[in-house]
């Protein structure tokens, strides 16, 4: 993601950030995550398939200070995904920021993760959604109302779920 993507998505969450439970699906480098740290978030997952890039993640967490406050999982997401955080009660903010191409070779496979984990989410949990312009983001789980918002070549959906208090 480009800094001025992520710049505009952390505008756009505002405050929303403080107190969540932060969650970079493809975390490559984790500067989602960290960034939602910074931002007071309470803790973070940090999901990564490529072991070396993994290792990365956790020697800035312990640079930055603050691995008491992450998980890092090494490993695939789609398979991660079916069975992590079954008993999550802070409301999540999910960055899902995979290489593009997912969006086209594995879009079934992208689909179901996402509306699996909105299926999980506690209320009050925030969806970021980036793409580019191939992917039909109407395609995106209709249970949330998404916020699009383009920043060629990305595209960034942002869906908001209610909290439990609210109809």
């Amino acid at each position: 993601m480009k800094d001025r993507v992520r710049e505009a998505i952390f505008n756009l969450l505002g405050p929303d950030i403080r107190d969540h439970h932060a969650i970079d699906l493809f975390a490559g480098t984790g500067a989602l995550g960290f960034e939602a740290l910074s931002r007071g978030a309470r803790q973070a997952t940090f999901v990564e398939q490529h072991f070396p890039t993994a290792r990365v993640v956790r020697q800035n967490a312990a640079l930055l200070g603050v691995t008491d406050r992450c998980r890092v999982e090494s490993g695939n997401v789609f398979l991660w995904a079916r069975t992590a955080l079954a008993d999550a009660r802070d409301p999540w903010i999910v960055f899902c920021s995979p290489p593009y191409a997912f969006y086209i070779e594995r879009r079934e496979e992208m689909i179901d993760l996402l509306a699996g984990l909105i299926e999980r989410a506690p209320g009050g949990s925030v969806f970021v959604v980036e793409s580019d312009r191939r992917f039909d983001t109407s395609m995106l789980p209709g249970q949330l109302n998404w916020d699009m918002r383009s920043y060629p070549p990305a595209v960034v959906a942002l869906g908001r779920m209610s909290t439990e208090d609210e109809p």
